[in-house]
């Protein structure tokens, strides 16, 4: 067995025998062919490789499977060592990824497809790109209403030419700070639809994304982000643990029927869980049987639990139609609606 604790300049390997003996360690470069080199003489009876879960774990696993090495990738917000220990080092940490790997109790994390990674970050920069734009759009507004006393509707903002921008302000600071917001809004306007375009290319070939589209509240933005977000859905065993990774259920810890903490309310997919909230928020405004649905929920709790309950109950459904490759099924989804009729 191995340990691989891993930073962004170097790493440390520590290797064990099936008895729990120290075999050796060594610290290392982030260099692939520094660690092959010293992998290589224990190749063929390394039994697997755990990898620590870093910011920059993408080339180090990948460089490690394409050299015929098993690997698992050590999930660190499920693991935490005895807090009691005098001396602990990075030597210590790689050594214990391995003795929780000889264990068989090492909490692991999904080791997404390769070929599909660089798909889904780019889908990620897109909402950054969403966020920038969003800001430099709330700026120009501001300003117009700082100066003129009247509000900018975002439907005109988004129609204003070069030339009418021009002419908002007297002021030739003004005007300028107008001109180039306007310039970077449409400059980001067409590197977020490249990269739609260039994300949808690859999702529309991919049997989740078109079944996820029969979803209500679900559309191009959403059923992408969804989709390239799951990855493989039979890496859950169930629409329960599908919807905990999409953080849409609660967090916390009870005793007694008595509620003792919040427990980790962010271990889970924070991109997955905007989608079902957003596919949530829509659906409750465009589909009668969700609107009814919210609508008790909130009677009986309010606007923002019964929101996240209607992302859940979206989200569970989300499972059964990737899993077994099925259109939505109202019917199964409210039943107690679909009686009433």
């Amino acid at each position: 067995m191995a340990g691989i604790d891993l930073h962004s300049n170097n790493l440390v390997i520590g290797l064990l025998d099936l008895e729990g003996r120290r075999l050796g360690h060594r610290k290392l470069d982030c260099e692939l062919e520094k660690v092959l080199g010293f992998l290589e003489p224990y190749k063929e009876r390394l039994e697997t490789i755990a990898v620590e879960s870093t910011y920059n774990w993408y080339w180090l696993v990948d460089g490690l499977q394409a050299a015929g090495y098993p690997v698992v990738l050590a999930n660190p917000a499920g693991m935490a060592q005895y807090s009691g220990l005098k001396h602990s080092d990075d030597t210590s940490d790689a050594f214990f990824l391995a003795e929780l790997l000889r264990l068989n109790i090492l909490p692991t994390g999904y080791i997404y497809d390769p070929e599909l990674r660089p798909v889904r970050d780019l889908l990620r920069r897109r909402l950054g790109l969403v966020h920038q734009r969003t800001a430099l759009m709330l700026s120009f507004k501001s300003l117009f209403a700082r100066t003129t006393g009247q509000e900018m509707s975002l439907s005109r903002l988004k129609g204003l030419s070069a030339e009418e921008v021009k002419k908002l302000y007297e002021h030739p600071a003004n005007e300028l700070i107008a001109q180039v917001q306007h310039r970077h809004i449409g400059a980001l306007d067409e590197s977020i639809a490249q990269i739609e375009r260039g994300v949808l290319k690859v999702a529309r070939h991919l049997p989740s994304y078109r079944r996820l589209q029969s979803l209500p509240g679900v559309g191009i933005i959403l059923g992408l982000t969804i989709t390239m977000e799951t990855g493989e859905i039979s890496r859950f065993a169930g629409p329960g643990e599908y919807a905990s990774y999409c953080r849409t259920v609660d967090a916390q810890r009870l005793s007694n029927n008595k509620r003792k903490a919040n427990n980790n309310q962010k271990c889970g997919n924070k991109y997955l869980s905007w989608a079902w909230v957003e596919a949530a928020n829509f659906a409750r405004r465009y589909y009668e049987n969700c609107r009814k649905w919210f609508d008790r929920k909130a009677a009986r709790t309010n606007k923002v639990i019964a929101t996240k309950a209607l992302a859940c109950k979206l989200a569970k459904a989300g499972w059964h139609v990737m899993t077994n490759d099925t259109p939505y099924d109202e019917k199964r989804v409210f039943p107690e609606l679909a009686m009433k009729r």
